[in-house]
């Protein structure tokens, strides 16, 4: 089967292959992983997603390092192509979602039963290989942790993002009123037609002037919710418009600055700050993200949410993928489809 495999650490936009790639050239001769214990499914992998988190390990700047040689991994989705014997909720043909840690950038992947997510009909196998990571993050950290409601003001820096996309269009499944930052008027457009506000160029525009100037306009205080995947001064300047009372949801830092939020201030003004790494609900409240998940994909089938799909590449074009990401070229999310059908660019 074919595979992506990180053969050492390096720059992610390198082609396959090359002397200084951290990737091996793509080829088919890798070997079909096989079920390891009764409750594995095999799963033919239809899409798998890019997140900034594998472009920060493949360079080994994440947290976790996977040891060398490995197949990255993330969300995907596929068809199951096998079972083993203690399975009861998949049969082959069915349609699947899950996140793996490592693996998904390859044909076939293996997962336990309890880590796959049923794909309802209805459903793009495409769209459901992008949605457990950035809608699972917006979900949790606006709906859980952040206890949006309606009527509240919520902002979203980085918002043309996988996650910032996902987190300005469950802002509005909330009820917010939601302030979206990006950059360039195609992002800004698009923004605005899933439901934002009120949009900011950060490229051309004083960010806190705009939204001083909307919020006023619109007789509201300030920022009930702040939702942050970029860090840097954008975080800093921002926080002059929360109200007393506010949530901060540390999300990221894409960026690469890393902000100080000044603990005397957060008291003043009793802010919650909440750090959301998602992958950790894995360990330690797997029935929380279980809930978040079916809840995304119910929205998903009904037509609540929508999954933007910026650009697509096979697997040997992944270098591509991620130069996308460095650049800041996806206005939504960015995917290797696999098989045949698979196209450069929607």
């Amino acid at each position: 089967m074919e595979a992506l495999v990180v053969r050492k650490l390096g720059d992610p936009t390198l082609p396959p292959g090359g002397e200084d790639s951290p990737f091996a050239a793509v080829s088919g001769d890798r070997p079909i992983p096989e079920l390891s214990s009764p409750t594995s499914v095999r799963v033919r992998v239809a899409a798998t997603s890019l997140n900034f988190a594998t472009f920060l390990q493949v360079q080994g700047k994440y947290q976790e390092r996977p040891p060398l040689p490995y197949v990255p991994g993330s969300d995907y989705a596929g068809v199951v192509d096998a079972v083993g014997p203690g399975v009861r909720r998949f049969r082959p043909g069915d349609r699947v979602c899950s996140l793996a840690s490592v693996g998904s950038f390859a044909e076939l992947v293996v997962a336990d039963e309890k880590a796959l997510y049923a794909v309802p009909d209805g459903c793009d196998l495409v769209a459901a290989g992008a949605l457990p990571v950035a809608f699972g993050t917006s979900h949790l950290a606006l709906a859980h942790r952040a206890q949006l409601k309606a009527g509240q003001v919520l902002l979203v820096l980085g918002a043309a993002g996988g996650v910032g996309v996902s987190a300005v269009q469950i802002g509005k499944v909330c009820g917010a009123i939601v302030i979206a930052v990006a950059r360039g008027v195609e992002k800004l457009q698009y923004l605005k037609s899933i439901g934002a506000d009120h949009v900011i160029d950060s490229s051309k525009e004083n960010v806190i002037e705009s939204a001083k100037s909307f919020l006023k306009a619109s007789d509201l205080k300030g920022v009930d919710v702040l939702y942050d995947p970029v860090g840097g001064k954008l975080t800093q300047d921002s926080l002059k418009l929360l109200n007393w009372g506010a949530h901060i949801l540390l999300i990221g830092f894409a960026s690469g600055d890393i902000p100080v939020i000044r603990a005397n201030i957060a008291l003043i003004k009793n802010w919650t700050i909440h750090g959301l790494y998602w992958g950790s609900y894995l360990t330690h409240r797997p029935a929380v993200l279980i809930d978040s998940l079916n809840e995304l994909l119910s929205w998903l089938s009904k037509g609540l949410i929508t999954v933007k799909l910026s650009h697509t590449y096979r697997l040997a074009e992944a270098h591509l993928a991620f130069a996308d990401l460095r650049d800041r070229k996806a206005v939504g999310k960015v995917m290797i489809v696999m098989g045949s059908s698979a196209k450069s660019r929607l």
